[in-house]
């Protein structure tokens, strides 16, 4: 069984003139490889909400999950050393949106399927046997979801035996907590990039297969 979490940190915005949008998107995929493994990470992230954020005398405001943009350095690190050992591994690709053409971003949810496609080739599906599963935050409109499903679909099935199964699933990052785990890389490695700030990224960089800058522009 291999499962994938995918997630996101930045935005889509390219107003730079009247607004102040991130100057990079990154989108991170999780890769885990086994259904014991995937739910030594969840049972890991369990554990740290309830020691670190929900301690017996601190119960009257229940944290529900673990966000890279309010998970301190310290619980980060705690949980870290508490799934450093387990077989997984972390695929990213940052878009360097200053240096996209304007007549190609005008379709946000092209360029975010087209990212997500681009992190998901460089994944080694030659040694599943029976299942994949790829989760994503919930967050689209139906719409997009069908998009988004539609366009993976096709391209995942060219690089999957079709005795594969392969699932799509838009859930909820409470409910399934190694979307958190995906947050928090994905925030890390976003992290580096818009700010030059590496100390997330270094603990976990061992774990990195993939972490490219993308530039969203015309071949010529």
């Amino acid at each position: 069984m291999l499962y994938l979490y995918l997630d996101e940190s930045g935005d889509l915005g390219f107003d730079f003139v009247n607004k102040r949008p991130s100057k990079f998107f990154t989108i991170s995929i999780l890769v885990i490889r086994g259904a014991k493994k995937r739910r030594q990470v969840a049972k890991s992230v369990e554990r740290t909400i309830r020691k670190k954020l929900n301690p017996k005398s601190k119960r009257r405001r229940m944290v529900q999950e673990l966000k890279g943009t309010s998970t301190t350095l310290e619980i980060k690190e705690y949980l870290y050393k508490r799934i450093k050992k387990i077989d997984f591994s972390i695929y990213s690709i940052t878009l360097n949106k200053r240096r996209a053409y304007s007549y190609l971003i005008k379709d946000k949810s092209r360029i975010y399927n087209f990212i997500a496609r681009s992190i998901l080739d460089k994944v080694d599906f030659s040694d599943t046997k029976n299942r994949v599963i790829l989760t994503i935050d919930k967050s689209k409109s139906k719409p997009q979801i069908k998009e988004f499903n539609d366009y993976i679909y096709n391209q995942l099935e060219a690089k999957i035996d079709p005795k594969v199964s392969l699932y799509i699933e838009h859930a909820d990052s409470c409910a399934d907590k190694c979307l958190n785990v995906a947050d928090l890389f994905s925030w890390g490695v976003f992290r580096k990039h818009e700010r030059k700030d590496s100390l997330w990224y270094d603990l976990f960089a061992e774990k990195v297969e993939f972490d490219q800058i993308y530039l969203l522009q015309n071949k010529k």
